[in-house]
């Protein structure tokens, strides 16, 4: 059984929306495909989204994608630049990525103590998980027993206990945009490539994208655009890696490891943010 059923929904209703942009479905066309009231989901899409319907289409057109790829200029390329040559990590940033031992990632986490717990978030309930190092795992949990599943496949030998850690608290408040004084740490598993596309995530501003070619143009290899979009795939801590800030170079939001009707709310939500501050300080072209 789903343990977030009203977040599953609006992100499905946000799909159907985005999908038939063409057509302009209206708010009862869009609630009756997810079985539901008009009223009830334009609240939960509210809630969601942090826009209306329509406003999330104004923001998430083509035209408008393409618009905000094309204006990425080197600010990106010059944090990695700048966090690559400089022992791994970007500056200036409430994240910092450090990777598992290569004895820790080769026999599945044995002798790592990892705790988990559910939580709620601002787009549905989340598993986090953390090793005594730093956060290794933050997931949207639309059905519990999936996503605590997902972690045990991947850390299969590590003892995991269901139970509270500091880290957790810190990656929630993080999530509510309270970053703290010092950066929050994430001890991650992954290849050398992998933990390198998951640090160049990190330089993607709020209310910026970026098409997996830049991505790859950003780490220095252009023609592994298919491997970037794999590693992009597995990013195992959303949204605090901004893998959702991530589309193809046609302007189309593609697929999220964590529901692509979420994915879209994060972005109609940080790019309305970012318009409107753009308009307000009269900088908009």
């Amino acid at each position: 059984m789903s343990s977030t059923p009203a977040f599953a929904r609006v992100a499905a209703a946000i799909e159907y929306l985005y999908d038939h942009a063409r057509e302009q479905p209206s708010l009862e066309e869009i609630a009756a495909h997810v079985h539901v009231s008009p009223a009830h989901l334009q609240r939960q899409f509210q809630a969601l989204a942090g826009v209306s319907p329509k406003k999330m289409l104004q923001h998430l057109s083509l035209a408008h994608a393409k618009a905000v790829l094309a204006r990425q200029g080197s600010v990106q390329q010059a944090a990695l630049a700048a966090g690559l040559s400089g022992g791994g990590r970007l500056h200036d940033l409430f994240v910092t990525i450090d990777g598992m031992t290569p004895g820790a990632y080769k026999t599945g986490g044995a002798g790592l103590e990892i705790r988990h717990q559910f939580a709620a978030t601002p787009w549905g309930e989340a598993l986090l998980a953390a090793t005594g190092q730093g956060l290794c795992w933050l997931a949207f949990a639309d059905e519990r027993a999936a996503a605590l599943a997902d972690l045990q496949q991947e850390y299969p030998q590590a003892r995991h206990l269901h139970a509270p850690h500091p880290i957790h608290a810190r990656a929630l408040a993080a999530l509510a945009g309270q970053h703290g004084d010092a950066p929050l740490p994430l001890h991650l598993k992954g290849t050398p490539f992998q933990l390198k596309v998951w640090q160049a995530l990190l330089a993607i501003p709020e209310g910026r994208l970026q098409s997996y070619g830049q991505l790859a143009a950003a780490i220095g290899q252009p023609a592994a655009s298919r491997a970037v979009g794999s590693a992009v795939g597995r990013n195992p801590v959303a949204v605090l890696i901004p893998c959702h800030r991530v589309i193809r170079e046609s302007g189309v939001i593609g697929g999220y490891r964590w529901q692509r009707g979420r994915k879209i709310a994060l972005l109609a939500r940080e790019l309305s943010a970012h318009d409107e501050s753009r308009d307000e300080s009269g900088t908009r072209p």
